[in-house]
């Protein structure tokens, strides 16, 4: 099933997938989706991120096998820099390299805590595709991660949430102006994303869409402004954002 939002006239809107069209249903959370009546094109909508999660978390030690050595530990993103399909990327000239990461990034069905592995899938509604957009040359100065992950829209989501996916093995193919930059698969991550859920909400509360970028298997590229980075993984689709400099005002 194909979940998403989408910009209207009235406001944003909560759409399923289904009979040629996007419709309308009261929440995406509901167990079975309920229509509304209202319908719409599958093309022509404005996508936008497909939640607004109130926390957002990436992972570190969770590339190769060799991570497996190394503890569990997850970082918070403001939920502020989460962006949709074709928003900018917004990079500030003064913070050095940034690199986009492509990565599954699972989307939380209700209140998770102390979730045990074998119940993991009974609290993820779905999954989307995440860009954890890092600034790597603030990492050395920052090591709680929050000048290197919290630029203007250094989380685009999107385009749409996929409730049926083999999240064990899912192909992460990265491209930078068409190119072909980076690429891996969910299957090369020290841990699933089920373990991922299972070690976090140890420590935390989540809530439904609240959102974890599970990790990037050799998924990393140097991004400049005047690009335009894309993320595929076959079962969901693309994410694609235009990189852009973020204009500096004093104020």
């Amino acid at each position: 099933m194909r979940l998403a939002r989408i910009a209207t006239p009235d406001g944003p809107r909560d759409v399923v997938e289904r009979d040629g069209a996007w419709r309308e249903i009261r929440s995406m959370f509901d167990r079975t989706p309920f229509e509304t009546g209202e319908s719409h094109p599958l093309d022509g909508v404005t996508l936008l991120s497909p939640v607004e999660p109130r926390v957002v978390l990436g992972m570190l030690h969770n590339t190769g096998a060799a991570d497996r050595e190394l503890p569990p530990q997850a970082f918070q993103k403001t939920a502020r820099t989460v962006v949709g399909p074709g928003d900018p990327i917004l990079i500030d000239p003064r913070r050095g390299v940034v690199k986009g990461e492509g990565e599954l990034a699972l989307v939380v069905r209700k209140e998770a805590r102390d979730v045990d592995l074998d119940r993991a899938a009974d609290f993820i509604l779905g999954w989307t595709i995440g860009n954890d957009v890092t600034a790597v040359d603030q990492i050395p100065f920052d090591d709680k991660m929050t000048q290197a992950k919290n630029g203007d829209g250094f989380t685009p989501l999107g385009p749409w949430i996929e409730t049926d996916l083999d999240a064990l093995d899912a192909a992460i193919a990265v491209t930078v102006d068409g190119e072909s930059a980076a690429g891996g698969s969910s299957a090369d991550l020290a841990r699933s994303a089920a373990e991922v859920l299972v070690y976090v909400t140890s420590h935390l509360t989540l809530g439904a869409g609240d959102v974890i970028l599970t990790g990037a298997p050799n998924t990393a590229c140097v991004i400049q402004p005047g690009n335009e980075m894309a993320i595929t993984i076959p079962g969901i689709g693309t994410l694609t954002n235009p990189v852009r400099a973020r204009e500096v005002r004093a104020r």
